[in-house]
Protein backbone atom coordinates (compact mmCIF):
# COMPACT_ATOMS: atom_id res chain seq x y z
CA UNK A 1 0.00 0.00 0.00
CA UNK A 2 0.74 3.11 -0.36
CA UNK A 3 0.09 6.57 2.48
CA UNK A 4 -2.81 8.68 0.63
CA UNK A 5 -0.78 11.57 2.03
CA UNK A 6 2.00 10.35 -0.36
CA UNK A 7 0.46 10.19 -3.32
CA UNK A 8 -0.03 14.42 -4.35
CA UNK A 9 3.87 14.18 -4.31
CA UNK A 10 4.00 11.11 -6.48
CA UNK A 11 1.89 12.24 -9.24
CA UNK A 12 3.57 15.41 -8.67
CA UNK A 13 7.13 13.99 -9.48
CA UNK A 14 5.40 11.68 -11.96
CA UNK A 15 4.09 14.96 -14.08
CA UNK A 16 8.01 16.29 -13.69
CA UNK A 17 9.18 13.36 -15.05
CA UNK A 18 7.55 13.31 -17.99
CA UNK A 19 8.57 16.79 -18.68
CA UNK A 20 12.09 16.18 -18.62
CA UNK A 21 12.00 13.02 -20.52
CA UNK A 22 10.26 14.59 -23.54
CA UNK A 23 12.22 17.41 -23.20
CA UNK A 24 15.64 15.07 -23.40
CA UNK A 25 14.25 13.38 -26.51
CA UNK A 26 13.84 16.62 -28.11
CA UNK A 27 16.89 18.03 -27.56
CA UNK A 28 19.02 15.54 -26.79
CA UNK A 29 21.11 17.34 -24.20
CA UNK A 30 23.24 15.93 -21.73
CA UNK A 31 22.26 18.13 -18.53
CA UNK A 32 18.57 17.36 -19.92
CA UNK A 33 19.25 13.82 -19.40
CA UNK A 34 20.88 14.80 -16.21
CA UNK A 35 17.74 15.82 -14.41
CA UNK A 36 16.08 13.21 -16.08
CA UNK A 37 17.54 10.68 -14.26
CA UNK A 38 17.78 12.55 -10.99
CA UNK A 39 14.23 12.81 -10.60
CA UNK A 40 13.27 9.42 -12.29
CA UNK A 41 15.15 8.38 -8.92
CA UNK A 42 13.45 10.83 -6.91
CA UNK A 43 10.37 9.69 -8.73
CA UNK A 44 10.58 5.70 -7.42
CA UNK A 45 12.79 6.58 -4.59
CA UNK A 46 8.86 7.97 -3.47
CA UNK A 47 6.64 4.53 -4.07
CA UNK A 48 9.52 3.12 -1.13
CA UNK A 49 9.28 6.19 1.69
CA UNK A 50 5.88 6.51 1.39
CA UNK A 51 5.30 2.62 1.43
CA UNK A 52 1.74 1.90 4.41
CA UNK A 53 1.76 -2.04 4.84
CA UNK A 54 -0.55 -3.40 7.30
CA UNK A 55 0.32 -3.37 10.96
CA UNK A 56 -0.91 -4.95 14.05
CA UNK A 57 -0.41 -5.84 17.86
CA UNK A 58 -2.82 -8.75 19.73
CA UNK A 59 -0.51 -8.50 23.02
CA UNK A 60 -2.21 -7.46 26.17
CA UNK A 61 -3.80 -4.44 26.42
CA UNK A 62 -1.29 -2.65 29.01
CA UNK A 63 1.18 -3.07 26.12
CA UNK A 64 2.53 -0.08 24.03
CA UNK A 65 3.76 0.02 21.11
CA UNK A 66 6.17 1.80 18.94
CA UNK A 67 4.46 4.94 17.15
CA UNK A 68 7.20 4.94 14.66
CA UNK A 69 9.73 2.98 12.64
CA UNK A 70 13.14 4.02 13.71
CA UNK A 71 16.40 3.49 15.98
CA UNK A 72 16.01 4.33 20.13
CA UNK A 73 18.15 7.30 20.42
CA UNK A 74 17.50 8.69 23.62
CA UNK A 75 15.75 7.00 27.37
CA UNK A 76 15.38 9.04 29.53
CA UNK A 77 13.49 10.81 32.51
CA UNK A 78 11.82 14.02 32.80
CA UNK A 79 9.11 16.82 33.63
CA UNK A 80 6.11 16.51 31.02
CA UNK A 81 3.94 19.73 31.90
CA UNK A 82 1.89 19.24 29.12
CA UNK A 83 -0.40 16.45 29.89
CA UNK A 84 1.26 14.32 31.73
CA UNK A 85 2.19 17.27 34.11
CA UNK A 86 5.32 15.74 36.08
CA UNK A 87 7.43 13.42 35.91
CA UNK A 88 7.65 10.80 33.18
CA UNK A 89 9.89 8.14 31.26
CA UNK A 90 10.57 9.62 27.39
CA UNK A 91 11.82 7.82 24.71
CA UNK A 92 13.24 9.02 21.25
CA UNK A 93 12.99 7.37 17.59
CA UNK A 94 14.89 8.53 15.02
CA UNK A 95 13.19 8.27 11.73
CA UNK A 96 15.89 8.19 8.55
CA UNK A 97 14.82 8.72 5.31
CA UNK A 98 14.93 5.22 4.47
CA UNK A 99 11.70 4.09 7.49
CA UNK A 100 8.39 3.53 6.89
CA UNK A 101 7.50 6.91 8.11
CA UNK A 102 3.42 6.26 8.33
CA UNK A 103 3.00 6.84 12.75
CA UNK A 104 0.65 4.40 14.72
CA UNK A 105 -1.42 5.17 17.73
CA UNK A 106 0.63 3.65 20.74
CA UNK A 107 -2.15 2.51 23.03
CA UNK A 108 -6.12 2.38 22.97
CA UNK A 109 -7.77 5.42 24.46
CA UNK A 110 -9.06 9.02 23.50
CA UNK A 111 -7.18 11.91 22.10
CA UNK A 112 -7.95 14.26 25.05
CA UNK A 113 -4.70 16.85 24.23
CA UNK A 114 -3.93 18.25 21.04
CA UNK A 115 -1.07 21.45 19.79
CA UNK A 116 0.61 22.08 17.35
CA UNK A 117 4.10 24.18 17.82
CA UNK A 118 5.62 26.01 15.53
CA UNK A 119 9.35 26.28 15.94
CA UNK A 120 12.99 25.55 14.60
CA UNK A 121 14.38 22.51 12.06
CA UNK A 122 17.28 21.48 14.16
CA UNK A 123 18.56 18.49 12.93
CA UNK A 124 16.47 15.55 14.75
CA UNK A 125 18.69 13.49 16.76
CA UNK A 126 19.40 16.90 18.50
CA UNK A 127 18.61 16.84 22.01
CA UNK A 128 17.06 19.95 21.67
CA UNK A 129 14.83 19.45 18.71
CA UNK A 130 12.51 17.89 21.14
CA UNK A 131 11.66 21.13 22.60
CA UNK A 132 12.83 23.59 19.76
CA UNK A 133 11.53 22.31 16.47
CA UNK A 134 8.45 22.63 15.01
CA UNK A 135 5.80 19.48 16.05
CA UNK A 136 2.67 18.06 16.70
CA UNK A 137 2.12 16.82 20.63
CA UNK A 138 -0.78 14.74 21.24
CA UNK A 139 -2.05 13.40 25.08
CA UNK A 140 -3.72 10.01 24.79
CA UNK A 141 -5.84 9.16 27.95
CA UNK A 142 -6.20 5.34 28.32
CA UNK A 143 -7.95 2.68 30.97
CA UNK A 144 -4.68 2.79 32.79
CA UNK A 145 -2.94 6.37 32.22
CA UNK A 146 -2.06 9.22 30.50
CA UNK A 147 0.37 8.81 27.42
CA UNK A 148 2.08 11.84 25.66
CA UNK A 149 4.21 12.02 21.96
CA UNK A 150 5.23 14.38 19.96
CA UNK A 151 5.63 14.33 16.07
CA UNK A 152 9.21 16.79 15.77
CA UNK A 153 10.11 17.94 12.28
CA UNK A 154 14.05 18.24 11.18
CA UNK A 155 16.40 19.25 8.96
CA UNK A 156 14.30 17.70 5.50
CA UNK A 157 11.21 16.56 7.75
CA UNK A 158 9.45 20.20 7.44
CA UNK A 159 5.84 18.27 6.95
CA UNK A 160 3.76 17.02 10.02
CA UNK A 161 0.80 15.46 9.46
CA UNK A 162 -1.88 14.52 11.86
CA UNK A 163 -5.46 13.91 11.42
CA UNK A 164 -6.40 13.29 15.12
CA UNK A 165 -9.31 15.15 16.75
CA UNK A 166 -9.95 16.23 20.06
CA UNK A 167 -11.96 13.53 21.71
CA UNK A 168 -11.31 11.03 19.19
CA UNK A 169 -11.31 7.54 20.14
CA UNK A 170 -8.55 5.58 18.75
CA UNK A 171 -7.03 1.87 18.77
CA UNK A 172 -3.43 0.84 19.55
CA UNK A 173 -1.44 0.00 15.91
CA UNK A 174 -4.22 2.47 14.25
CA UNK A 175 -2.94 5.23 11.47
CA UNK A 176 -2.94 8.73 12.37
CA UNK A 177 -0.31 10.55 10.31
CA UNK A 178 2.85 10.21 9.13
CA UNK A 179 6.25 13.02 8.77
CA UNK A 180 7.55 13.47 5.08
CA UNK A 181 11.33 12.87 4.94
CA UNK A 182 12.63 11.91 7.83
CA UNK A 183 12.48 13.05 11.43
CA UNK A 184 11.60 11.73 15.05
CA UNK A 185 8.78 10.99 17.43
CA UNK A 186 9.10 11.46 21.35
CA UNK A 187 7.02 9.44 23.27
CA UNK A 188 6.46 10.13 27.38
CA UNK A 189 5.41 7.35 29.44
CA UNK A 190 3.99 7.66 32.98
CA UNK A 191 6.61 5.97 35.84
CA UNK A 192 3.91 3.31 36.01
CA UNK A 193 5.59 2.04 32.74
CA UNK A 194 8.18 -0.22 32.63
CA UNK A 195 10.43 0.36 29.35
CA UNK A 196 10.61 -2.30 27.51
CA UNK A 197 13.26 -1.15 24.88
CA UNK A 198 17.16 -0.08 24.84
CA UNK A 199 19.20 2.29 22.94
CA UNK A 200 19.74 1.97 19.58
CA UNK A 201 17.34 -1.03 19.56
CA UNK A 202 14.85 -1.22 16.01
CA UNK A 203 11.60 -0.87 15.84
CA UNK A 204 8.24 -1.04 13.89
CA UNK A 205 5.65 1.12 14.23
CA UNK A 206 2.43 -0.59 15.55
CA UNK A 207 4.11 -3.93 16.46
CA UNK A 208 7.20 -3.15 18.78
CA UNK A 209 6.46 -2.88 22.12
CA UNK A 210 8.03 0.09 23.68
CA UNK A 211 6.14 -0.18 27.27
CA UNK A 212 3.90 -1.61 29.61
CA UNK A 213 1.30 0.11 32.54
CA UNK A 214 2.54 -1.53 35.96
CA UNK A 215 -0.54 -0.47 37.82
CA UNK A 216 0.52 -3.14 41.03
Amino acid sequence: MIARDGIPIIIGTGVVLAVFLVLSLLFRHWALWTLTVLVAIFFFFNFFFFRDPERSYEGPETAIVSPADGTVIEITEEDEPYFIKGKARKISIFMSVFNCHVNRIPASGQVDFLQYKKGEFLAAFDKRAGELNEQEIIGLTTPYGKILFKQIAGIIARRVVCKLQLGQKVQRSQRFGMIKYGSRLDVFLPLNVEIKVKLKQKTTAGETVIGEFKND
